[in-house]
């Protein structure tokens, strides 16, 4: 029996559309998000909505990825109400950066998940302080919280030389709103982790 879960529902929506959107730019283009036009033109839906396209197929097929390993056993722990919350928290915080950096830039615009996948990797690991994933052609399980290191250090080192729409900057913000999230709705799990690391 397959149970429809709110993670697979994002999943599968990011996935479509960005699919559609490879194949209708206008999409794309309607979708993206634009501090400097944000206000002016009112296009408050673009902190949402470019969160479910993708710069190419690349950049798809690597978030959904990164989001199919963390984001499936975080729902079962803190239920599809609090994942949604959670996922839309962090598509919103990782533009508010982006909005104060570039508000006064025409031709700036950005678009990817990479910001609430962040939000739910850094959650995730609070409640598994411990998980690991697996990365081919890796022989050795990566533990999760490295993982999430090195996503910080590339997109660290991607936003000093940036290419294309994608917004590395939002990853930060992504991956604090995620520590805050668990932080104001759980708090018992930040103990719980720190516990877990510690012993």
């Amino acid at each position: 029996m397959h149970v429809v879960t709110a993670a697979g529902v994002i999943l599968a929506v990011t996935v479509g559309l960005s699919l559609i959107g490879f194949a209708r730019p206008a999409l794309i283009e309607r979708a993206l998000f634009r501090p400097y036009w944000f206000l002016p033109k009112r296009q408050y839906w673009t902190v949402i909505s470019n969160g479910f396209v993708h710069a190419n197929l690349a950049h798809l097929i690597f978030n959904a990825l990164s989001y199919w390993f963390f984001a499936f056993p975080l729902e079962r722990v803190i239920g599809s109400a609090r994942f949604v919350a959670l996922y839309l928290l962090g598509l919103i915080a990782s533009n508010v950066g982006t909005y104060f950096q570039h508000r006064r830039d025409p031709a700036y615009a950005s678009l990817g998940a990479s910001g609430a996948i962040l939000a739910v990797l850094f959650a995730e690991i609070v409640y598994f302080p411990h998980s690991s994933i697996v990365l081919l052609p890796l022989p050795l399980p990566l533990p999760a919280p490295l993982f999430a290191l090195l996503f910080l250090v590339f997109s660290y080192y991607s936003a000093r030389h940036p290419r294309g729409r994608i917004n590395y900057q939002a990853h930060f913000d992504g991956a604090l709103a995620g520590l805050a999230f668990v932080a104001i709705t759980d708090w018992p799990a930040w103990v719980r982790a720190w516990h877990a690391v510690l012993h």
